[in-house]
């Protein structure tokens, strides 16, 4: 595990032996957005994107970038709580920096990428 600085707060970077070798033969980069949802309830989510554009992405390696994103629905339904992706908007929060997680891993299996936040202690 490594501890790296973002935005100058902390997170503890796990990437399993698997993703290590799966980042190493790609020839870009990686893009993991960490999405904090606010609405009926609050919901974790990292997105893994292939490739990004007009967004700010802090290098975490040389081929792995990230980016805090909290979210809000404009209204709170149940039946967007079912929708695996209902539509958001970014969300304005004073100090932000206060709900960056402190931990995040990412995982290669079976070739699909598996990522997850959190704020508690840190895994492993």
């Amino acid at each position: 595990m490594q501890l790296i600085q973002v935005n100058n707060k902390p997170l503890h970077l796990l990437v399993s032996p698997a993703a290590q070798r799966a980042l190493a033969q790609r020839s870009a980069g990686l893009f993991l957005e960490l999405e904090l949802y606010f609405s009926c309830l609050v919901r974790k989510r990292v997105h893994i994107r292939e490739n990004v554009s007009g967004t700010e992405f802090h290098p975490l390696t040389d081929n792995l970038f990230v980016r805090f994103r909290p979210v809000v629905t404009q209204t709170c339904a149940m039946r967007e709580i079912e929708v695996d992706n209902p539509p958001v908007q970014d969300m304005p929060m004073v100090h932000a920096e206060r709900y960056f997680p402190h931990w995040l891993t990412l995982d290669y299996r079976a070739g699909q990428w598996l990522a997850e936040f959190g704020y508690a202690t840190p895994p492993g």
